[in-house]
């Protein structure tokens, strides 16, 4: 029986030394185990590197992998919020991580639980997840402290907002992709906060995963959490009614996403890819 057509994302900042082994497991994982029609999208978010590279080098043998380039860094949000508008290509759209921390097999076993809900998320913190090597002390324990903080804003319920392996069906994406626009790393409130509102259906279930070294969070961890916090906040006021009175305080909120050095929310507009990605229809 053929599987419905899929589409996957790995937003990439500066990951030529890591990514090529990535994209190759990927690339055989997908190729001897998925009946349906399988592309990989590489979205470079402003690499200072070869990351292109490297990609190019894995398309050249597994030609449904390509890659969507960004001159300018939009933040790994701001990628995906960009990737995410190839929807109509695919029945379903999902995004790992480019460092490998899901395998493929852990992304292919939501793609198959997508027959229970709009949008599956995979979760580090159920019971049952497969964590062959944890994050450290540090990390768990701002990522509980975020935890709580996104509970008490929102109430999703949601163990694990943060994993980056997650999978959507077509409508659902198309349908909330207008209200997406924070572009760091608290992106993923925003698209679990879409989806619900929305009244799409979200299952989060246990996943497999390995923390990897290198991370770019750990390497910033206090600047990308009181970025993180600050867009969760934000983002809680855009769902209030107090939120037009705030208007005349979006040039200090520039400012402080600035400070930070943190890709500052992003607006209507659209951004045109900066190379040919060679993306086809997948239906």
């Amino acid at each position: 029986m053929t599987e419905p057509s899929l589409l996957l994302l790995i937003p990439a900042y500066n990951e030529e030394q890591r990514i090529e082994p990535v994209l190759r497991d990927y690339g055989l994982y997908f190729q001897e185990h998925y009946r349906g029609k399988f592309q990989l999208v590489v979205v470079l978010n402003g690499c200072r590197d070869n990351t292109l590279g490297a990609v190019q080098r894995v398309a050249a043998g597994f030609p449904f992998i390509s890659a969507l380039e960004f001159k300018e860094a939009i933040g790994k949000g701001g990628a995906l919020i960009e990737g995410l508008k190839l929807a109509p290509l695919a029945d379903l759209i999902g995004y790992v991580d480019a460092d490998g921390a899901s395998p493929p097999r852990a992304f292919h076993d939501l793609v198959k639980r997508t027959k229970d809900a709009d949008g599956v998320i995979g979760s580090r913190w159920l019971r049952g997840a497969v964590l062959h090597e944890a994050q450290t002390r540090l990390r768990r324990f701002t990522s509980r402290c975020f935890h709580v903080i996104v509970e008490v804003l929102f109430w999703m319920h949601v163990k694990d907002t943060q994993c980056p392996c997650k999978v959507m069906r077509r409508a659902a994406v198309e349908k909330i992709h207008a209200s997406l626009r924070i572009a760091d790393l608290a992106f993923d409130v925003n698209l679990l906060v879409s989806l619900k509102r929305a009244g799409f259906s979200v299952l989060e279930v246990p996943t497999e995963w390995t923390d990897k070294m290198g991370s770019k969070v750990t390497s910033s961890l206090f600047r990308a959490s009181i970025t993180m916090f600050l867009s969760v906040v934000r983002l809680r006021l855009v769902y209030s009614p107090l939120y037009r009175w705030l208007r005349p305080l979006r040039p200090l909120e520039g400012w402080i996403y600035r400070k930070l050095r943190a890709p500052q929310p992003r607006s209507a507009g659209h951004l045109s890819p900066k190379s040919d990605t060679g993306i086809d229809s997948l239906d």
